[in-house]
């Protein structure tokens, strides 16, 4: 059902799928979907917050799905999967939000959340965003527990600071607070920051205040961390909080142990030692023994919220130096067909993006693939013509996970490359053909994402096909000196008259393989 900005809704499921839905196209920022789970208005820790970056929460409540191709309508979808029964007893709001990259949600046609319960897939409420302007980073909802049920509430307010400015003003630490885009790191508060409670906000009343691009609430804590503004349940301008912080150690009254803040990279002086009584000595003096020192705490790791998208000025990345060195990477095609403008065509350009108008997108099949060399000299391709599907755990360490002949699969087809493999690879070149529904890739708009488990994602767009091409080189990964290198193509190759497009791509790219034949 749809929903106005405030108003609330009772979710009676057990899971629900929260799907994060526009209209993409040219000069369309691209969108991320991203969840906070809050006690108090605050995140206790870094892994409070899950998005494209840290994909799953500790407790399994909450995962981020990633993307789904684009529908018959237009849409392209994130989905965060929540279990609202395994959501921990002390969390009491997941905030739900998104993040524009490379511009703003003004520029974001049919910005909408839906909640779908899990089991049927039945939507339980949906909110449509239509009034967004400069900001780059929105809460468009939240779920939230009232007298021991879940409830939906439709936010739609926004942040001019983007991702980063979002989390700071939920308890996240951003280490360069100037960057309000991708491309920083974060790191949460210590537990001393967290809030003692923070009041839920009465049903029948319009939802927490969500101002848009809030500030801090201009008060700090005894740490010099800005406290959250009220309507997160802290201490906004004037108002007294809701309950006592803990102490710091360095908020004692004067005169006490620890009294004073700490040197950076110190710990808080310990209390002192009641006085030893003196006794006569008795034999040489005993050498004191060097005082006791408190272990040192490791610093938490910063949560990057960066991605790598490559571009014709920059079209290589390393990815040990993204941390994707073992583990396994998903590579992802994710497509639409351009509304083209027929009338200012001609010839075979006309009659092609007629071919590939968008309510006949569902009869192009579109096969993802790729050619392989290894450092042993194998060489060979994974992809669905002929059902060389390959495998993740033994040679070629490359899988296509299945054939979407229709475009009916919601997360359409991924190919999975075994990192921990890395060093059996010389070479692999992501592809994809069209097998059938059009001749050329005229009017398609894609994008790639190469998904490492451990890493930052590597992404980039497709130029548009300006030739009767019907195979199109993605990316070429190989190997140097151990490291793997993803480079973007975006190539679209020309096969002479009765040349397969796989024998296409041979030639072009040196493979020197023997080819025949294949059926589905």
């Amino acid at each position: 059902m749809g929903m106005r900005k405030g108003t609330n809704i009772r979710i009676p499921a057990q899971a629900v799928r929260i799907e994060l839905g526009w209209t993409p196209g040219p000069g369309v920022p691209d969108v991320d979907a991203s969840a906070l789970l809050l006690t108090g208005g605050r995140v206790r820790s870094d892994e409070d917050f899950v998005f494209y970056n840290q994909a799953v929460h500790p407790s399994g409540a909450v995962r981020h799905m990633g993307r789904t191709p684009v529908d018959a309508d237009g849409i392209l979808t994130e989905t965060l999967a929540v279990e609202l029964a395994a959501v921990e007893p002390e969390i009491e709001r997941v905030v739900l939000a998104a993040s524009a990259d490379g511009g703003t949600f003004g520029q974001v046609p049919g910005l909408r959340i839906r909640v779908l319960d899990a089991a049927d897939g039945g939507e339980l409420a949906r909110f449509d965003s239509a009034d967004a302007t400069v900001e780059t980073a929105f809460v468009l909802g939240e779920l939230y527990r009232r007298q021991g049920e879940w409830k939906f509430r439709a936010v739609g307010q926004g942040y001019d600071r983007g991702l980063a400015g979002l989390a700071m003003d939920f308890g996240i630490t951003v280490e360069d607070a100037a960057a309000g885009e991708r491309g920083v790191s974060v790191t949460s508060v210590g537990e001393g920051a967290r809030r003692a409670s923070g009041a839920s906000v009465p049903d029948g009343v319009p939802g927490a205040s969500y101002p848009s691009a809030p500030p801090s609430s201009g008060q700090l804590d005894p740490a010099g961390r800005p406290l959250a503004p009220a309507w997160q349940g802290g201490a906004g301008p004037g108002t007294p909080e809701s309950a006592p912080r803990p102490a710091e150690p360095w908020a004692r009254p004067p005169g006490t142990p620890g009294a004073q803040p700490p040197a950076p990279g110190t710990q808080p002086p310990a209390p002192a030692a009641p006085a030893a009584v003196p006794s006569p000595p008795a034999g040489p003096a005993a050498v004191p023994a060097p005082p006791a020192t408190a272990p040192s705490t490791p610093a938490p790791r910063p949560v990057s919220l960066s991605k790598v998208t490559l571009t014709k000025d920059a079209p290589a990345v390393s990815l040990a130096k993204q941390g994707g060195t073992s583990g396994t990477m998903r590579v992802n095609l994710n497509w639409q067909m351009r509304q083209a403008n027929q009338a200012a065509q001609g010839g075979w350009a006309r009659r092609l993006s007629k071919a590939l108008a968008p309510q006949q997108q569902a009869d192009l099949d579109l096969d993802l693939g790729a050619l392989y060399e290894m450092t042993d000299g194998t060489k060979g391709v994974v992809q669905a013509l002929g059902n060389a599907f390959g495998a993740v755990h033994r040679p070629p360490y490359i899988h296509l996970d299945g054939d979407d002949r229709t475009g009916a699969v919601a997360t359409g087809e991924n190919l999975t490359i075994n990192l921990d493999h890395r060093s059996a690879f010389r070479r692999i070149l992501v592809f994809v053909t069209i097998y059938e529904g059009a001749t050329s890739f005229a009017g398609l708009h894609a994008t790639v994402t190469l998904q490492p488990q451990h890493g930052a994602p590597v992404e980039f767009s497709l130029d548009e096909c300006t030739v009767p091409s019907n195979v199109c080189a993605l990316a070429l990964i190989t190997n140097q000196g151990g490291d793997l290198v993803i480079r973007r193509e975006a190539r679209y190759l020309v096969p002479q008259p009765g040349v397969s497009p796989q024998r296409t791509l041979d030639h072009a790219y040196g493979w020197g393989m023997n080819w025949r034949p294949g059926r589905k």
